[in-house]
C-alpha cells in the first residue's frame, strides 16, 4: 500500500461516522503520525510504499477509531498551547477553549515569581502552559486521580517544566497547614449536568472520564462552591485572583456564588464561539462572609 492510496482508504472509512472536515482532519493527524510527513510532505512522497509495521498501525488505529474512540486517545496525544500532550482514557483531552482560559491569565500576569495552583489538573495541560508561560512561577497542581497524575508528572518531564504534583480531593480537603498562599488559583472542574448527557457525541461519551466531566443534576455548582471555599484560605487577601472555565450556562450562577463567598471585581468572558467560558475573580478581606 501507498501513502497516497493509505490517506484516501482512511478518509472513506472516517466519512461513515464523521463530517467531511472531521475525517480530512484525523485522517491527515493520522497519517502523520504514522508516517512522520507532514500533509505536504506526503504529497511530495505520495508513491512511497507503507511498511508492514506501518500498515499494521493504520489497521488498528481505523478499528479504534470506528468504534469512535477519540482520535487523540488513539494516537495518546493532543496538541495544547503548542505542546505535545500524552493523553489516554484516564484524563479529559486538552480542548482549545481551555487554551483560553491559560491566554486570559497569562494577559494579566507580569512573569514575576508567581505562585500558582491549578485544582483538577487531568493531564496537566494547564499547569504546563502557565509554567512555559511564566517560568519564573512557582506552579502546583492537584487531583484526586493517581493515574491522571502520573500522566501529569509525564508530560511535564517531555515538555521541561519543574510543576509541583499532589493527589488530594478537593471536595473533601483537611490538609489547610501544608498549603501556603497562592497568588492565582485555576481550575477547570466538572461542569456537565448529567441529563446534558444524551446530547453528547459518542466519541466524548463512550471513552473520556466521567468524573471529570459529570456533576449532579442538583448540585451543578458543586465543584466551584468547592474551590471556592479552598481559595477562601489558600489565595492572597486582596491580591489573588482565581479562575474558573464554566459551563456556557452557568456564567450569572458563579458569580452569584462568589459575590456571596467575599470575592470581588468578578468578571465573565465569552469564549471565541461568543459562549461564556471563564469567570474571574478576587479575594477581598472585608467582604468575607
Amino acid at each position: 500500500m501507498i501513502v497516497l492510496q493509505a490517506g484516501k482508504d482512511l478518509y472513506g472509512r472516517l466519512l461513515k461516522i464523521y463530517t467531511d472536515r472531521e475525517a480530512a482532519q484525523i485522517s491527515d493527524m493520522v497519517m502523520e503520525h504514522i508516517t512522520g510527513f507532514t500533509k505536504t510532505q506526503r504529497l511530495i512522497n505520495k508513491e512511497l510504499l507503507f511498511t508492514k509495521l506501518q500498515e499494521q498501525q493504520l489497521q488498528i488505529y481505523t478499528e479504534q477509531l470506528m468504534r469512535h474512540k477519540p482520535v487523540q486517545y488513539v494516537l495518546q496525544e493532543a496538541w495544547f498551547a503548542g505542546m505535545k500532550m500524552y493523553v489516554d482514557e484516564h484524563v479529559l483531552i486538552p480542548r482549545p477553549e481551555t487554551e483560553e482560559l491559560i491566554a486570559a491569565i497569562i494577559s494579566e500576569l507580569p512573569n514575576k515569581k508567581y505562585t500558582i495552583l491549578d485544582v483538577g489538573t487531568g493531564s496537566g495541560c494547564i499547569a504546563i502552559a502557565i509554567k512555559k508561560k511564566l517560568p519564573a512561577a512557582n506552579v502546583y497542581a492537584l487531583d484526586i486521580n493517581l493515574k491522571a497524575l502520573d500522566i501529569a508528572k509525564k508530560n511535564a518531564a517531555e515538555n521541561s517544566v519543574d510543576i509541583h504534583f499532589f493527589k488530594t480531593d478537593i471536595l473533601h480537603f483537611s490538609a489547610e497547614k501544608t498549603l501556603h498562599e497562592f497568588d492565582v488559583i485555576v481550575s477547570n472542574p466538572p461542569y456537565i449536568k448529567k441529563n446534558e448527557a444524551d446530547k453528547m457525541l459518542p466519541n466524548v461519551l463512550l471513552y473520556e472520564p466521567h468524573t471529570a466531566l459529570f456533576v449532579p443534576d442538583n448540585d451543578p455548582l458543586l465543584f466551584y462552591r468547592a474551590i471556592a471555599d479552598f481559595s477562601l484560605k489558600h489565595l492572597k487577601v486582596n491580591m489573588g485572583k482565581l479562575y474558573f472555565e464554566i459551563n456556557e450556562t452557568m456564567g450569572k450562577q458563579i458569580a452569584v456564588l462568589l459575590k456571596e463567598k467575599g470575592f470581588s471585581n468578578i468578571i465573565i468572558q465569552k469564549d471565541l464561539q461568543k459562549k461564556d467560558r471563564i469567570v474571574s475573580a478576587v479575594l477581598n478581606k472585608m467582604d468575607i462572609k
